[in-house]
């Protein structure tokens, strides 16, 4: 969703997934990454993108997981579309787990 960060119910099936990986599997460490499109300014997409991705990590932790978990915002620095449509738009505004380590 456009400037916000909170979870949104099609997220919660895939994230649902995550816990169960990582409470099957305690040493896995993540690293958890906000994005934003390219609309608005570059210092209020890095606060969004950040704030996105300690949504996730806050649910995560409350949960439960007591995985090594890590989470920065990215903002527009990385898109996966080109920002030239709604579309697009809303596919660079996302929250990525990265696998850091698995031991």
């Amino acid at each position: 969703e456009n400037s916000s960060y909170k979870l949104d119910k099609s997220s919660m099936a895939v994230i649902e997934q995550i816990i169960a990986l990582l409470e099957g599997n305690p040493t896995i460490e993540i690293e958890i990454r906000g994005h934003t499109d390219n609309q608005g300014s570059e210092e209020l997409n890095l606060k969004l993108s950040k704030e996105r991705a300690e949504a996730v990590y806050k649910y995560l932790i409350n949960k439960g997981v007591k995985n090594n978990i890590s989470y920065d915002g990215y903002g527009a620095s990385t898109p996966i579309a080109p920002n030239n449509t709604a579309p697009n738009r809303a596919m660079n505004r996302r929250v990525e787990i990265l696998l850091i380590k698995k031991f």
